[in-house]
């Protein structure tokens, strides 16, 4: 069913559903701060030529730890990876190397440019994550929000024709928080369409849900129980697409938000701590 403009803005419009927003990001920015004056890193890296394929990398303590990808949300047109380095000591302290790539955002670039910045992203940490402890052969990407979208589009991807020396299981498993996997309802929306400019192509392009379901690699994808209804559909198109095989997690998760689900991926009593930490040492 189709509805109009402003019911999807009242699907989608998360700061408005979660009115103590500011004080999250406020204290993801303190936390992240904090993160990269006291974790071992290299910020700013240059993984391509445009002006946002640069990323942070928390090193592994120890060599050849597993990697976490994390791409960082924001509806494709806000946000930072400097507003995320609060996720990497939940990670680097079980023995991960921890990537946080960056990417240009709406309007200046589509979301399937995007689409294909992270997958750079990806590939570089292939080629170079081994000089920061990382194994490339244990690649795992989690992402939030949009960056839900660009995770599942990881696995998705198809390596050898971005880069013939990559093999077609870079990305081992994905964990996708209150992701979008459909795209179709963001065109939709009066609030994100007019800095998205999403066509019907970008949407068969750059939706996992509408694509094939990837022949390696497993997907979770969970979202707060508080979030919206499209939400709650969102994470189970994705299951419903791909499958059980390929995604055995599909959960909401009791008592989270579109924002407070991301602080239960850095409370280690958390099961969603758990289930990264489950695909870290697959």
């Amino acid at each position: 069913m189709v509805h109009d403009g402003s019911w999807y803005d009242g699907m989608y419009n998360n700061r408005e559903l979660v009115p103590e927003h500011p004080s999250f990001f406020a204290r993801w920015a303190k936390d992240s701060e904090s993160a990269r004056e006291t974790e071992a890193c290299e910020l700013d890296i240059a993984y391509g030529s445009e002006p946002g394929e640069r990323l942070d990398v928390f090193c592994a303590p120890q060599p050849a730890g597993p990697v976490i990808v994390f791409v960082h949300g924001g509806y494709w047109r806000a946000l930072d990876k400097k507003d995320h380095s609060f996720i990497a000591p939940a990670f680097t302290r079980h023995g991960a190397c921890v990537v946080i790539p960056n990417y240009d955002l709406c309007p200046a670039v589509t979301v399937p440019h995007i689409t294909l910045q992270v997958a750079r992203s990806v590939a570089w940490t292939w080629h170079n994550i081994e000089r920061f402890g990382g194994d490339p052969r244990r690649i795992v990407v989690c992402g939030h929000s949009a960056g839900g979208q660009l995770t599942a589009m990881m696995l998705a991807c198809l390596w050898p024709q971005l880069d013939p020396k990559l093999p077609r299981d870079v990305v081992r498993s994905a964990l996708a928080i209150s992701g979008l996997h459909d795209l179709d309802p963001i065109m939709r929306t009066t609030f994100l369409q007019p800095s998205l400019k999403l066509t019907p192509e970008q949407v068969a392009k750059a939706s996992p849900a509408r694509l094939p379901a990837p022949k390696h690699g497993t997907l979770y994808s969970v979202i707060g129980e508080d979030e919206s209804e499209e939400y709650h559909r969102q994470n189970r198109m994705i299951q419903d697409a791909w499958g059980p095989r390929r995604v055995p997690v599909c959960e909401a998760l009791p008592g989270l938000n579109h924002f407070s689900v991301l602080d239960a991926l850095v409370e280690p009593s958390h099961r969603l701590h758990q289930l990264a930490l489950d695909l870290l040492r697959a």
